[in-house]
């Protein structure tokens, strides 16, 4: 019996710090994730959007912005308590050889475990070989999750902050939430082609740094901005949207190269993530982008002073552009409970920039 309890425990240590080795340090590919952290991800987030959708809109942003940090110490939690009940089992396998001011059971060496763990004194020692040799082992391992994950913490949220500050720049160029409409439309007005693809390139490093942090710190993706009408998704597929429009739209092909390898990049960003999460791409439902509302967003395009090419030409180039992101981005929506963006700017819409909390209760908006 003792003999497979130690081996179950070693079993579990194992796992344990192989799980914390591939979340926390070791470089992430696309098709290898922690699959215990994984599970219990997915698992307790199926659980909390359920809740989550009981809730009014702003009160349900707020609960499920909570799940990011909140899963994020839930992991550590389950791994420190997996090392522990692990750590236990060896040392009872062999015996439970510490001494105490009493007989010894399977209980004093969970504490001891703990205390082992945290390098917490205890009124327990080891008094032979083998418990000492386990009771170094599980301190060293103890010291070595506890720095880890803080060094792991300021990267995560560095991360998170570069993100932000892109997504909260967008709002003036873009509304909020954004739109392609409203780029296309203040792009234009304010220099036209060369003006949009100078912007849409500076988007092309922000998407790759989104992939790769988003795919190395998976708990971004569930950590939510500060403003109800912005989110990380938003902002990525409104650039998409507006890539694809000048991909299609643009008469010369030398007024898009920015574009196209932003458009590039971004798709990989899409594409990647969602298979990382396992959201199942779906075509979006509603219909984001109706025949009837592309001539409308061709009108405001042209009165902007954008310069454009065939409207039917363009149509169905947009089309064809939109089948190779819009389902990933409907499943990433889908998933992590975001809203898509609209390609035409609602009249109600006001960027955030011109909002300002005077006194509480009142808000005042800026001319």
């Amino acid at each position: 019996m003792r003999v497979l309890v130690g081996i179950l425990g070693a079993l579990l240590v194992v796992l344990m710090l192989a799980e914390f080795f591939v979340t926390f340090m070791l470089p992430r590919r696309v098709k290898r994730d922690p699959r215990v952290a994984r599970k219990v991800i997915r698992g307790g987030w199926n659980g909390w959007r359920l809740l989550a959708r009981r809730l009014r809109p702003a009160a349900a942003d707020t609960m499920l912005g909570i799940y990011g940090p909140l899963s994020l110490i839930g992991i550590l939690t389950l791994w420190t308590l997996g090392l522990v009940f692990g750590f236990a089992m060896l040392q009872w396998s062999t015996g439970s050889h510490l001494s105490g001011s009493g007989p010894v059971d399977f209980g004093d060496d969970l504490f001891f475990s703990g205390g082992g763990f945290l390098s917490a004194s205890t009124n327990l020692t080891p008094v032979n070989s083998a418990a000492r040799v386990l009771f170094l082992f599980e301190a060293a391992c103890g010291f070595g999750v506890l720095f880890i994950a803080i060094g792991y913490l300021p990267a995560l949220f560095q991360a998170f902050s570069r993100r932000e500050v892109a997504v909260s720049q967008l709002d003036a160029r873009a509304g909020s939430p954004p739109t392609a409409g409203a780029l296309l439309e203040r792009s234009g007005r304010r220099g036209g082609w060369a003006s949009l693809d100078a912007y849409l390139g500076e988007w092309e490093t922000w998407s790759a740094e989104l992939m790769e942090t988003h795919l190395s710190y998976p708990f971004l993706a569930y950590f939510r901005s500060q403003h109800l009408n912005q989110n990380w998704l938003a902002a990525l597929t409104s650039i998409l949207d507006a890539s694809a429009f000048t991909l299609a739209a643009t008469p010369s092909r030398g007024a898009a190269e920015a574009a196209e390898v932003t458009f590039a990049i971004g798709r990989h960003a899409v594409a990647d993530l969602a298979y990382m999460l396992k959201a199942e791409p779906e075509p979006p439902n509603p219909e984001r982008l109706t025949a009837e509302q592309f001539g409308e967003l061709f009108v405001l395009a042209r009165e902007s002073g954008l310069e454009l090419g065939d409207e039917d030409e363009a149509h169905s180039r947009l089309v064809e552009l939109r089948t190779k992101y819009e389902p990933y981005a409907a499943g990433l929506a889908r998933w992590l409970e975001l809203n898509l963006p609209d390609w035409l700017p609602s009249p109600e819409a006001e960027a955030n920039w011109r909002r300002s909390a005077w006194r509480p209760g009142r808000v005042h908006v800026l001319p």
